[in-house]
């Protein structure tokens, strides 16, 4: 075939298969056959084998790239990727309208906001940049300010398309989505691991959020993802959001077909009870709905507390509960050395996922319920909350349970366990309980700490077993040849976890600080901790990151117990804490340890100082606890720091409010005694928005 003629043919089969994509994964509505798209994209890859010059980068048959070396690159969102406040009821979808026509100045004489409802589905989000018609970047959330570059992987999902199917409103685009596995292709992903003796996934979602981040593109290409895009950043000149999902859907995206626009509360509520049930016949998962105010210019006068949009919310359907049997209790250690009642139930299905295992919480709260090993119980899971056992069904008791009790015994170490005296919690005093050597060794390497990409539990454990890991130092004096010996990890791994523990020598102050599991200071501890050691230390000019790194660690090692409760948020309890890690001669040099092992802090610029925070919460600390329904707790305190305020892990006289939801416990006794305000999740709304 001739070069010219060999081009055209090229162009028109890259048209039909591009054609056909929108057709099948856009439209919802198939031309060709299976059979059919195969023979001509078969064709299209000869063309392109005999004729190389007629590849192109968009072409549908470069939708599998080659293999990832090392981790994912970092992406910063130019605009974050917001999270949501939760309703979980109708009146809490009313006092959400209510808080809209407040901001907008609405009466109640005033006509219904029009609002847009969209089924939150159940996957993985990503954002995914244009430049012309041509797709150039594919994004993974992240913490909603950073994600992970994983173009190579996203442009094997058929349904985004590498071509626009117009001229977009701007030479650059960035459009948001959930990427998801649909039912059946989660089901036969699980039928073909069955027939390979291999452990099966619990869940769609989880399972996509592992594919999409697979180092070989030919992995994520073989399991069928699929996509339905809900946000299109920018006005773009358009009035609504319902104008922007019309352009997306010219554009050749996806966009859900059962997204509707209704007019006022009552009619979003209709939405919520019609899907309750009727979700469940799609071939796709969702926990809830998202409800956002339709009316562009709105969204702006309405603006954000923290990082959640004021115009929007998820309703979160109902937790599902089933029953199932409580056939045993068995004790972890944690790295704090508490130890915490796990029920192993027959597996059952319930929220989207097979659960073998659920929560306990304490001994108090087994005995409040009643639980017995052998009951038939009643279990319930919503969302990405851990399975709880809500109740026994007593009537279905035949003589054969038995009552339960914590042993008196660490399960691991056998030392003598404890429970101080105003606590919940039991715990193992041994701080050498191996359990708590494991528990330590994954925090240190977990988010929040170090955050070494794929050092899970197996590996761990492994590394400790073989005594090549003795403490959190050790883990960077690993080599490829050494992670590489160990049992299911090959190669191609172990070069891949070498490459994210090289990543990991370099972290912020306040992460290093967290990772090291210092008993009561938390996050924001840590944080406090970092800001005041970069006060006291400004780093001198030319001084490298370790060397002030050193200067930090000397500082904070060698501090008094009247040094640290100087610092602000942080009382005697915590201090004395502090005081006594660096006391101890097994964790008194860690942080030295850490650098000597090639571990430095993003030190301060030279001359830099820190911006005095800003907002409503400014001077204040605060404390959360229980469950609050428009928050999770680590939302909830970083809308505390987003205000200026301290968000503290325990309730003290220096505290100025508890915000406490369901479920409050300890924290809500205690600042009860102290006098402390204690806010509901309205009351703590209403003060971050400067209204109270």
């Amino acid at each position: 075939m001739a070069v010219t003629d060999a081009a055209a043919r090229a162009r028109e089969l890259r048209d039909q298969l591009n054609e056909a994509n929108q057709r099948y994964h856009v439209l919802d509505a198939p031309t060709i056959s299976d059979q059919e798209y195969d023979r001509l994209f078969r064709e299209l890859v000869d063309l392109e084998a005999a004729h190389p010059e007629l590849l192109v980068p968009d072409s549908p048959t470069q939708r599998v790239g080659a293999p990832i070396e090392g981790g994912f690159p970092s992406v910063r969102h130019d605009v974050p990727m917001l999270s949501l406040g939760n309703a979980f009821t109708a009146d809490e979808l009313r006092d959400f309208d209510a808080r809209v026509r407040r901001g907008l100045g609405l009466g109640a004489d005033d006509p219904p906001v029009a609002y847009v409802c969209e089924l939150k589905i159940d996957g993985l989000a990503i954002s995914l940049r244009y430049e012309g018609r041509s797709f150039v970047r594919g994004a993974t959330r992240g913490d909603g300010t950073t994600g992970e570059d994983v173009t190579a992987n996203l442009r094997t999902v058929r349904a985004i398309p590498l071509q626009l199917a117009e001229d977009p409103p701007a030479d650059r685009l960035e459009v948001r989505g959930e990427v998801f596995m649909p039912r059946g292709a989660f089901a036969a992903l699980n039928e073909q691991l069955e027939r390979e003796g291999k452990p099966l996934y619990a869940n769609a979602r989880n399972t996509t959020a592992g594919t999409v981040r697979q180092k070989d593109p030919a992995v994520t290409a073989s399991r069928r993802l699929s996509l339905w895009t809900y946000q299109l950043v920018g006005a773009h000149g358009l009035a609504t959001h319902s104008e922007s999902l019309d352009l997306l859907r010219r554009l050749g995206f996806p966009v859900n077909p059962n997204v509707r626009r209704v007019s006022g509360v009552e009619e979003v509520i209709a939405y919520t009870e019609e899907w309750s049930e009727a979700r469940k016949e799609l071939e796709y998962e969702t926990d809830g709905i998202v409800i956002k105010v339709d009316a562009l210019d709105a969204q702006e006068r309405l603006g954000f507390v923290s990082r959640a949009p004021r115009w929007a919310t998820a309703y979160k359907f109902p937790a599902e509960q089933v029953t199932t049997k409580l056939e045993e209790i068995e004790v972890y250690v944690g790295r704090t050395g508490a130890l915490t009642p796990v029920a192993h139930v027959t597996p059952v299905f319930v929220g989207g996922t097979t659960v073998r295992n659920a929560t306990l919480h304490n001994i108090d709260e087994i005995r409040r319920k009643d639980l017995r090993v052998g009951d038939t119980v009643v279990l319930q899971r919503a969302g990405d909350v851990i399975p709880e056992v809500v109740s026994a069904v007593v009537d279905a008791r035949d003589g054969s349970e038995t009552v339960w009790d914590m042993p008196s015994s660490c399960p691991v170490c056998g030392t003598a366990v404890m429970r101080e005296e105003g606590e919940v919690v039991t715990r193992c005093p041994n701080p050498y309980c191996p359990a708590q050597r494991i528990g330590g060794l994954l925090h240190f390497s977990g988010r929040g700490g170090m955050d070494v990409d794929g050092l899970g539990f197996k590996i761990m454990m492994q590394l400790v077993e073989r005594e090549l890991v003795r403490e959190p130092a050790d883990i960077f004096r690993l080599d490829v040849e050494t992670l590489e010996s160990l049992e299911r990890l090959g190669r191609k791994s172990a070069e891949n976890l070498f490459a994210s523990i090289e990543a990991s020598r370099r972290r912020p102050l306040g992460r290093i600080i967290n990772s090291l599991g210092i008993r009561h200071v938390g996050e924001q501890t840590a944080i406090d901790l970092a800001s005041w050691l970069v006060a006291e230390l400004p780093r001198d000019d030319g001084e490298s990151e370790e060397a002030w790194t050193r200067r930090a660690a000397d500082r904070l090692r060698d501090a008094s117990v009247d040094e640290l409760t100087a610092v602000y948020g942080i009382g005697r309890v915590v201090a004395e804490g502090i005081e006594r890690f660096f006391a101890d001669e097994h964790t008194r040099d860690t942080l030295h340890r850490l650098i000597d092992a090639g571990v430095s802090a993003e030190a301060p610029d030279p001359g830099a100082s820190a911006t005095p925070p800003d907002g409503p919460l400014v001077g204040k600390t605060l404390v959360v606890t229980g469950t609050l329904p428009g928050f999770s707790r680590s939302e909830a305190e970083e809308a505390i720091r987003a205000a200026g305020g301290h968000a503290a892990s325990s309730v003290s006289a220096k505290t100025d409010y508890l915000v406490a939801g369901d479920k409050a416990g300890s924290k809500l006794a205690m600042a009860e005694k102290l006098g402390v305000p204690i806010l509901d999740e309205d009351e703590f709304r209403s003060i971050l928005e400067g209204s109270s």
